[in-house]
């Protein structure tokens, strides 16, 4: 739905082109119907609506089927309006003027995965994309918006670190960092909800989910690296690391060890021994969380 009908009808004919199946509504009431229904994947709500209140529709609209997935079309550049779509439950908002070219690549992205890929799973935790709502082993648990968002963006990237510049711009829509906390503090309910462990927090950096169990993380640094894991051709284990020592720690001493080899070497020699030093610490998935800026 566009405010705009010439905007509708381009939007309609390239969506169709590309095979996809597209109403299109004439105002905020038929947009609130058709969606009822429950028949649409995606739906693209322009704010500038006649006589309505666009965020109204989306609000509405989302409180009717919570799993509906909405993205925004909009003039409005204010940080402030699109921080309230999408804690509304927008999944995208896209500020006008767009060109179709981006537009489309980013409908694709969301319409990606759909059908019987409606579950994300990462080892035992199972987040269904359109309920909205998590399962540890022991039922559905009701994510908030902004918890489900901040989940499945994590979940995508399982044994990855997620930095907090990413996530506030992936998940809460700034292009800035705000100065404040909104992360952690979201990461701290969803913590309560999905269990500490898997959420683990890599410090001045960010947060990694974790897939595997605590006791045998998913970034690969508890445990015996492969043979010829040590990049020298020669078979080498590291000992697993006790369970009460997070792989974050593990990290932070590679890197200490790594700085410590390296404090005598000037220049481009200088980085190749820290990372052959940390390299020798631990396998190399545990570098990203030493050397990520």
């Amino acid at each position: 739905m566009d405010g705009e009908p010439r905007t509708t009808l381009v939007l309609d004919r390239a969506l169709t082109e590309y095979g996809h199946g597209v109403d299109a509504a004439a105002d905020g009431p038929q947009a609130l119907e058709l969606a009822a229904t429950g028949a649409y994947r995606l739906v693209l709500l322009d704010l500038a609506l006649p006589g309505e209140d666009g965020i109204e529709v989306l609000r509405r609209m989302i409180a009717v089927r919570p799993e509906q997935e909405v993205m925004v079309l909009s003039a409005q550049a204010e940080v402030e309006t699109k921080v309230r779509c999408l804690d509304l439950g927008a999944v995208d908002y896209v500020t006008k003027p767009v060109s179709l070219a981006e537009l489309l690549a980013r409908v694709r992205r969301r319409l990606a995965g759909t059908g019987s890929e409606r579950l994300l799973r990462a080892g035992a935790v199972t987040l269904d994309l359109q309920r909205r709502v998590v399962d540890i082993g022991a039922g559905p648990i009701a994510l908030t918006g902004r918890e489900f968002l901040l989940l499945r963006h994590l979940m995508l990237q399982p044994g990855e670190v997620c930095t907090r510049a990413d996530l506030l711009s992936e998940v809460w829509g700034y292009s800035f960092d705000p100065g404040t906390n909104v992360v952690d503090v979201c990461v701290r309910r969803l913590r309560a909800k999905v269990g500490a462990e898997r959420i683990e927090t890599i410090r001045n950096v960010g947060y990694a989910f974790q897939a595997s169990s605590p006791l045998h993380p998913g970034l690969g640094l508890s445990g015996p690296v492969p043979e010829n894991g040590n990049g020298n051709g020669n078979a080498g284990t590291v000992p697993a690391a006790a369970p009460s020592e997070s792989w974050t720690e593990i990290a932070e001493k590679a890197g200490n060890a790594a700085r410590a080899a390296a404090k005598a070497i000037d220049g481009r020699s200088a980085s190749y021994a820290m990372v052959a030093a940390a390299k020798a610490s631990a396998p190399l998935s545990g570098l990203y969380a030493v050397w990520l800026p």
